[in-house]
């Protein structure tokens, strides 16, 4: 029986030559592609893959959040992440969310089967490199006054609240997706201002960044601000 796959990409160009290397194998099938997590949750449920390939950094719902939200309603169903990003923040916060490997786009052609076979063999797949990042996480966890990963303190809406204003999206547009009142999310971000204590959407927008939330180009960031991001990540 083949395996049946979702590939999940905002850049067009890779999803149609991730689907072409896919494809040359006999015991993989792709039954749907995706440009975002909204999506890719919307086909997670129409198809009902064995396994969901994705992008991390997506426009209206990041890899992450649309991973946790696939797999708690569909539990048999496995995320493989695929990323431009070997950075810290991002491989901790899919690693808490629980999925079953992360891919680093660089070594795609190179790595793509040999994951996907470790994932649906019931194992975990990381890139060489993430591994790596994997280690330095927990050393740096065993020493005293490590500040650790914020996930826990926001709701998976909160967090889908953040993507979005950290996008630009006005209130309005942000209401219409998450489909409750501007008034709603008006006060959502006002309580998520609060248990950051960030003050602002701008500093909203490089903790977005930092943590991964937003498709937001790290280049959008002047030097300056950029280093200080990575500097608290």
């Amino acid at each position: 029986m083949r395996t049946k796959i979702i590939v999940v990409d905002d850049h067009g160009i890779v999803r149609q030559g991730l689907c072409l290397l896919l494809g040359q194998e006999d015991d993989f099938i792709v039954v749907g592609e995706a440009s975002d997590g909204r999506e890719a949750i919307q086909l997670a449920r129409k198809f009902l893959p064995d396994l969901v390939v994705m992008d991390i950094c997506m426009p209206y719902l990041n890899g992450i959040d649309a991973a946790v939200q696939i797999m708690s309603e569909h539990p048999m169903i496995k995320v493989l992440i695929l990323s431009g990003f070997a950075d810290r923040c991002f491989v901790t916060e899919a690693l808490q969310a629980n999925v079953a490997g992360y891919v680093l786009k660089e070594n795609l052609a190179g790595e793509m089967m040999r994951a996907i076979r470790t994932v649906m063999a019931g194992e975990q797949y990381l890139s060489p490199k993430v591994a790596g990042v994997v280690v330095s996480e927990y050393i740096s966890k065993c020493q005293p006054g490590m500040s650790q990963p914020s996930r826990g303190k926001l709701t998976s809406k909160e967090r889908e609240l953040i993507q979005l204003l950290a996008e630009g999206r006005p209130s309005k547009e942000a209401a219409r997706i998450l489909h409750v009142s501007v008034k709603t999310v008006d006060a959502r971000r006002r309580s998520i201002m609060q248990k950051l204590k960030i003050d602002g959407i701008a500093n909203l927008t490089k903790y977005a960044i930092r943590v991964g939330l937003t498709a937001t180009d790290y280049g959008a960031l002047e030097s300056d601000e950029l280093m200080s991001v990575h500097a608290r990540c």
